[in-house]
């Protein structure tokens, strides 16, 4: 079963932000980084228990290739998965847990 898919509006901007940084960096790295976030999504919305969870029910994935973490809940009343936050494993940790 794929889960259907929220988001935070917080996460956009995320993505956005990280889009403009890479794209500053090298021309189409910011493709690279899209196709890296949307391939973990559709990881985590496939099995999204497959990964732990970190702090209250949030559960964390990785992805593969950039060093950004999706940082989800699964709302099992609505049948869905809820992405809070989209962030570079380096950063606040405190970001996603203010959300």
């Amino acid at each position: 079963m794929a889960w259907k898919l929220a988001y935070y509006d917080a996460v956009k901007l995320d993505v956005s932000n990280a889009k403009d940084w890479y794209r500053k960096r090298q021309k189409g790295l910011e493709k690279r980084f899209a196709d890296d976030v949307k391939k973990c999504i559709n990881r985590l919305q496939k099995n999204p228990y497959h990964y732990e969870i970190k702090y209250r029910q949030v559960r964390t994935a990785l992805c593969a290739i950039f060093p950004y973490a999706i940082h989800f809940y699964v709302d099992e009343a609505a049948g869905q998965l809820v992405i809070i936050a989209i962030v570079h494993q380096h950063r606040d940790p405190d970001i996603s847990l203010n959300r």
